[in-house]
């Protein structure tokens, strides 16, 4: 499987990632990482990210690491914690690796870390995996 080329295709047709500055840098199955960079409209009144962003970026680090398998996967549930704020102009990395289970559910932790490394926000994410083939 050429996970290069499943990489380019969800970047590429994830319009609200995009639209978000929300990149995937690296996957593989059950594994992936993407980035993003805080920008002014991504902060709510109080001046720090609006939550959306971190559940944003954690969640398409998940679908991406379940994209690698090559078969499309649905989020069915997820419980999200938010720990602290990053800044406008931080990098926001999200880290998603798949927990050991099932075959047709999967639970995956994504952890928000900051430009310093330190955890913003932390969730896990179930998944329901379909029995269709993921385009490129």
């Amino acid at each position: 499987m050429d996970y290069e080329q499943i990489r380019a295709f969800r970047n590429e047709k994830n319009l609200f990632g995009r639209q978000l500055g929300i990149y995937v840098e690296e996957l593989r199955p059950g594994y992936a990482r993407a980035v993003k960079t805080v920008e002014e409209e991504d902060l709510n009144p109080l001046r720090v990210p609006h939550g959306g962003v971190y559940f944003s970026l954690a969640d398409t680090a998940c679908g991406s690491a379940m994209a690698a398998y090559g078969t499309m996967a649905v989020t069915v549930s997820c419980s999200f914690s938010f720990l602290k704020s990053a800044r406008a102009g931080e990098l926001l990395t999200a880290e998603a690796r798949e927990l050991p289970g099932g075959r047709s559910i999967c639970v995956l932790e994504a952890r928000v870390t900051g430009a310093e490394g330190e955890l913003l926000a932390v969730g896990t994410f179930t998944f329901r995996r379909l029995d269709k083939a993921i385009g490129p």
